[in-house]
């Protein structure tokens, strides 16, 4: 007897339960032993990095920050197989660093993208009604995400960066495009950015404060909002693209301004300067990867990949690796 179309979300379903169980359920050993609270050390923190961790960070972040499957949670889980920010004394340093590589990232984007950019500059002067109204939907869109990430940032990073958390979000993702995305891709043609309405910005802009849940992929959220009201592919992928640079640059010069003296003074300059240029590197290739590929396929490779991943982290967290 054939299978019915229903068997393979059953699968899937099955699968993400199983994965969302055992991260739920598997650091409860961990929990058992309250962990000491120790004064943050800058000596101790630069221990721990080296210039080829630094590269491996920057390599992590470069791939992953514009792919729909978490720069955050691949960044948390390399950093724990590296042995970075374990301690009270050294984690600030270590988090400081994760988001000021993104500078890296940032750039990638500028160069890419930079007919859009200015286009959008000559919109703000008034010679260009197409670029202002994409620079209208990305300050709409930007909006949503800071409210909700200065309100939300102490329980964030209290409850929600940890391995669990990410295998939960991971899973989910994965589902998600795997079982929903196709509904949109399936729709023929949809809307040039040009287009882009103050309404359909702003939902897009609402959809994306749900990646303040690590693992969750700012990337992945903004695109399938971006699908949902309306816009083809491949401008959903480029409103996803230059949202991030607006929210990563602004996440990014907030940690600078917060914590990178700390940064600086665990790390010098070298070390963070190293994962910037790689993340750089990487994520233009990552970028442009991305667009080609998805002119010819679909989002569901992201899918499982992301599922893939949750399964190898969550037997890394039932290992007492992470």
């Amino acid at each position: 007897m054939p299978p019915t179309r229903s068997q393979p979300r059953r699968c899937l379903l099955a699968l993400a339960a199983l994965v969302i169980a055992v991260a739920l359920f598997g650091p409860v050993r961990a929990m058992a032993v309250p962990a000491t609270s120790e004064p943050a050390d800058p000596t101790a923190a630069g221990s721990e990095m080296t210039a080829g961790k630094a590269a491996v960070l920057g390599l992590v972040e470069g791939v992953t920050e514009f792919l729909p499957i978490s720069s955050t949670g691949h960044l948390l889980v390399a950093q724990r197989l590296l042995g970075i920010g374990e301690s009270d004394a050294t984690k600030p340093a270590a988090d400081a660093y994760a988001i000021a590589i993104q500078a890296g990232a940032i750039l990638a984007v500028v160069l890419l993208y930079f007919r859009r950019l200015r286009s959008m500059v000559v919109g703000i002067l008034g010679r260009d009604p197409e670029g202002r109204r994409v620079f209208t939907g990305l300050v709409l869109a930007f909006l949503p995400a800071v409210v909700i990430a200065l309100a939300f940032e102490r329980p964030i990073k209290d409850h929600l960066l940890g391995a669990g958390p990410v295998v939960i979000a991971w899973a989910v993702g994965g589902l998600v495009i795997l079982l929903v995305a196709p509904r949109w891709e399936r729709h023929a043609g949809g809307r040039a950015l040009e287009t882009i309405s103050a309404r359909q910005a702003l939902v897009i802009g609402v959809v994306q404060c749900l990646a303040l849940w690590p693992g969750t992929s700012r990337s992945l959220v903004t695109i399938l909002a971006g699908l949902a009201v309306g816009l083809s592919l491949g401008a959903a992928v480029e409103f996803s693209f230059l949202l991030g640079l607006v929210t990563l640059g602004a996440a990014t010069a907030y940690e600078a301004l917060k914590d990178g003296s700390l940064m600086l003074d665990a790390y010098g300059w070298f070390n963070p300067l190293v994962g910037l240029v790689v993340a750089f590197v990487a994520a233009g290739v990552a970028i442009r990867w991305m667009v080609g590929y998805l002119q010819r396929h679909s989002l569901a490779i992201f899918g499982w990949y992301r599922l893939g991943a949750a399964a190898v982290a969550t037997a890394l967290i039932w290992a007492g690796t992470i």
